[in-house]
């Protein structure tokens, strides 16, 4: 018995870990979206709120898997799970379709292939010559089967939407089609204001940092400019201190400079040398004249004859 309770204390434990981690892990991924629509929007004013008395019902726009809001004035759109919104030129998504709107960074892959005139068809029953007899779509239908219709293919292949004898554009003219409507919606004034005023908003954010380092590196480059200034000087003095060196060094330039230094000092006691010539010359003249040498051999002999 006590080691069936041991087991079923440790069981328990394992399943209250395992059961944390799992809410903790939600905790931590299901805001991950939330707080990135919130980012996104940061700075941007938000579209008024548009009341319902009910859910919205919706149609879908032939050749497409977009649903629109037909029954309001104002352009709003359910694919691919959000709900999309035009407003004043910047687009707005939301799982929700009268709260928690976001702001969104570009322009939705469906909207042009949406035909600009889809409400005039919606009033006259009439798709492009042929009847269309749309079906009004509720909120909790669309919710659950709108990701299985497009797998499957449930409007083309079932419904045809709604339109008698429905022919599929090629798929050339699809593409002509969109991009008539992209020129089209960048021509609009409320797009071009949009677009003016992020323009605005990040030339100062770029500008601003340029212009800060640029008053702080101007007192450095000042103090940089003088020793630029100053290097070109100092560099010819060094090479022709170096050219100066190397002659120096020169084996042949030496001799030329050694020979004069050696030159120089035998001519020096060449005269030096007819200086002592001319001397010794003249003692040799002056020899003869002095008498006392001459006169002491005589005393000598005067002794000997007195002797005698």
């Amino acid at each position: 018995m006590g080691d069936k309770t041991v087991m079923c204390i440790g069981g328990n434990k394992m399943k209250k870990l395992f059961f944390g981690t799992l809410l903790l892990a939600l905790v931590i991924v299901v805001p991950i979206p939330t707080m990135a629509e919130v980012n996104i929007g940061i700075g941007i004013s938000l579209p008024p709120p548009i009341v319902f008395e009910a859910p919205p019902e919706v149609i879908v726009i032939p050749d497409t898997y977009v649903y629109v809001v037909p029954d309001i004035d104002v352009d709003m759109f359910f694919w691919n799970g959000w709900w999309w919104r035009l407003w004043e030129g910047r687009w707005y998504r939301s799982h929700y379709y009268n709260q928690r709107w976001a702001y969104y960074n570009n322009v939705p892959s469906f909207y042009f292939d949406v035909d600009p005139g889809w409400r005039g068809y919606y009033r006259d029953h009439n798709w492009y010559g042929h009847r269309w007899d749309y079906e009004r779509i509720p909120n909790q239908r669309l919710q659950q089967n709108w990701s299985s219709w497009e797998k499957k293919r449930y409007w083309e292949r079932q419904r045809t939407w709604g339109v008698q004898s429905y022919q599929p554009r090629p798929q050339p003219q699809r593409q002509e089609l969109r991009r008539q409507r992209q020129e089209q919606y960048q021509q609009r004034p409320e797009v071009q204001r949009h677009q003016q005023q992020i323009q605005q908003q990040r030339q100062p954010k770029v500008q601003q940092p340029k212009q800060q380092p640029k008053e702080k590196v101007q007192q450095p480059q000042r103090q940089e400019q003088r020793p630029q200034v100053q290097q070109p000087r100092q560099q010819p003095q060094e090479k022709v201190q170096r050219q100066q060196r190397q002659p120096q060094v020169q084996k042949p330039q030496g001799q030329q400079q050694r020979q004069p230094q050696v030159q120089q000092p035998k001519q020096q006691p060449k005269e030096k040398v007819q200086r002592q010539q001319r001397q010794e010359q003249r003692p040799q003249a002056q020899q003869p004249q002095h008498s006392q040498p001459q006169g002491k051999p005589e005393k000598g002999e005067e002794e000997k004859q007195d002797r005698k």
